[in-house]
């Protein structure tokens, strides 16, 4: 059975939770991996229009591009190779206005690409899109986010994953309790 867009919104709001969204659980990887490796890979290749028919299918596909990776190839480059085209969506989704046309708490899935780019821009963008929203814990992630990228250029949290090498400033900020995301 082809999966739809339907099937990609229910799984994350409705059988996940949002601890399950943000805490790393190999139970849950393993079953985004089940379920939707094959999604993800056939999208990254061709997205048709059933993925942007309306403001629903294009937050399914963000989904897919931006969260799923994060599971299904946690600690792999994999896992940001396809923020470039959530991010590409999630712009279109915030200038045509359809993130509007959803539910707050599913909103915020449009504003994530903008918080995990490692563009400046970008994330001036984020915390601007978390205000408008008024949640103050995404707010506060987004600006953690903002500081991060504007005092690194980038997330050094990636660095070891991605193959770069840290700078010193990064391997203090690495050094703190709690660093990265």
């Amino acid at each position: 059975m082809a999966q739809t867009p339907r099937m990609v919104l229910d799984y994350w709001f409705e059988t996940l939770t949002p601890k399950d969204w943000f805490m790393k659980n190999e139970a849950v990887d393993q079953d985004i991996r089940d379920k939707f490796l094959d999604l993800h890979l056939a999208l990254s290749r061709e997205v048709s229009a059933e993925w942007r028919a309306d403001a629903d299918a294009r937050l399914a596909l963000i989904l897919v591009f931006d969260q799923f990776p994060r599971n299904l190839f946690r600690d792999s480059p994999h896992a940001f190779a396809t923020d470039g085209l959530a991010l590409k969506e999630a712009r279109v989704a915030v200038a045509t206005g359809l993130d509007q046309s959803v539910d707050a708490n599913r909103r915020a899935f449009f504003y994530m690409p903008f918080e995990h780019s490692e563009r400046i821009e970008d994330q001036k963008r984020s915390v601007e899109l978390f205000e408008a929203l008024g949640n103050e814990n995404y707010l506060s992630y987004a600006k953690s986010h903002y500081e991060v990228i504007d005092t690194h250029g980038r997330f050094p949290h990636r660095n070891a994953i991605l193959g770069r090498e840290n700078t010193p400033a990064e391997e203090d900020y690495l050094a703190q309790p709690g660093a990265g995301f």
